[in-house]
């Protein structure tokens, strides 16, 4: 990138930072107290599953056909326009609670899966802008101060979350949603966001997202990656999703506990996150890579193995503060290497790929997570999920072209 096209790059790209931890706060507060409101009432994993599962199912659908889109498509709009459908949603939702005693379930599943929609056309374009945004040398370290800001958002809105669920009727708490989209479009606006030339040609889904999947097939290395970060996905994210009950039901814990894991988790998040903000220009991004999926594992697994009750609990909060520090040096490390991996214009319909396939072993997973849980307990889904994760960071140690990933990337 020519940096002298956007002088003011800092100014401009911490300005877009300050958009996303507000805009993200807001919107992380309305999700959470769905997800206690539904653990409150239900008490099910069958239920948290499927609303997980149709929070994700977007993502692994959709992705390989919107990144055409995204390569193509006003950036800032695609920002925008996904915040706004969202708030419209957040009303209608809102209105129904008021109306009625109790939100219908199928009412709260649609508002989950307009939302999962609106982040499958967000998370693509914040992806693919950061690059013609920043610095090559720098990117690395953006990465960094986006992951510590969406760890800033765990951080405050479980928190303040929690509190506003215990002092405001869950249908007026919904509309911190539309204060959030104001919020977003507000600063946005102010925000330079460099556009590439429009591609000429018109849009063919199925041949882009075969563009994308070809484009990623032909990095050796890169491939085995993805299909590593998908069973590393399928193992981790059934006993992911039911973080709720695992502290309330297995615990026996409060909505306040529930929130409090969550605040501990991302203040490690946060702290990782620093580290690779400030420090994060490694010779091998491999290596740390490798020991955060193996350090995952090991807290992921030990959490199953803790006793029931409240000491119990507070083991599980040590574990997660340390699983919260390694988890950016999975995510962040990788996804700065994929953007170095191929160029601007080719960004968004390589991520739309990249992100189906490891987010549909998500769903994969799910379909089995919330009736196996009733089943054997939510805390076998841990043990199972960490001794899945150490599996995965030894295979991806020992293939070779996965192992030299960085290195070769980096002499290029």
């Amino acid at each position: 990138m020519d940096i002298t096209l956007l002088p003011h790059w800092r100014r401009n790209i911490y300005l877009f930072l300050t958009s996303q931890l507000l805009s993200g706060i807001t919107s992380m507060v309305v999700q959470y107290a769905i997800i206690w409101y539904l653990t409150k009432q239900t008490g099910s994993a069958t239920v948290l599953s499927l609303a997980t599962l149709l929070g994700m199912l977007p993502m692994a659908l959709l992705s390989p056909f919107i990144g055409p889109f995204v390569d193509r498509w006003n950036k800032k709009g695609l920002l925008i326009i996904p915040d706004v459908i969202a708030a419209i949603f957040a009303i209608i939702l809102s209105v129904v609670g008021t109306l009625q005693s109790h939100f219908p379930l199928w009412l709260i599943f649609v508002s989950l899966l307009v939302r999962a929609i609106a982040q499958t056309f967000q998370m693509p374009t914040i992806q693919s802008i950061l690059p013609t945004m920043v610095p090559a040398n720098e990117l690395t370290r953006i990465n960094g101060q986006l992951g510590m800001v969406q760890s800033a958002n765990f951080i405050i809105s479980p928190a303040l979350g929690a509190f506003l669920f215990v002092i405001i009727p869950i249908n007026l708490l919904i509309l911190v949603d539309v204060l959030g989209a104001v919020i977003a479009i507000s600063l946005l606006s102010l925000v330079i966001i460099p556009e590439h030339p429009v591609i000429d040609e018109p849009v063919h889904v199925l041949a882009d997202a075969r563009f994308g999947l070809t484009k990623l097939r032909s990095s050796q290395g890169l491939w085995a990656i993805t299909l590593i970060g998908a069973a590393f996905t399928f193992m981790f994210m059934p006993a992911a999703s039911l973080y709720p009950l695992m502290t309330m039901r297995y615990f026996q814990g409060t909505v306040g506990q529930a929130g409090l894991i969550e605040v501990i988790y991302s203040v490690g998040m946060l702290v990782g996150g620093a580290i690779i903000g400030l420090f994060g220009k490694w010779p091998d991004r491999m290596k740390p890579i490798f020991w955060a999926t193996i350090a995952m594992g090991l807290t992921f697994g030990a959490s199953g193995f803790l006793p029931g009750n409240q000491l119990g609990f507070w083991w599980f909060v040590g574990l997660n503060v340390l699983a919260g520090i390694v988890t950016p040096f999975y995510s962040t490390l990788l996804m700065a290497m994929i953007q170095q991996s191929f160029p601007a214009n080719q960004l968004g319909r390589v991520l739309g790929v990249l992100n189906s396939l490891t987010s549909l072993a998500g769903p994969a997973g799910l379909i089995f997570a919330g009736p196996l849980a009733d089943a054997i307990g939510v805390e076998k889904l841990f043990i199972i999920g960490g001794i899945g994760s150490l599996l995965c960071g030894l295979t991806m140690w020992l293939i070779p072209s996965a192992r030299r990933y960085d290195q070769q990337l980096q002499t290029r």
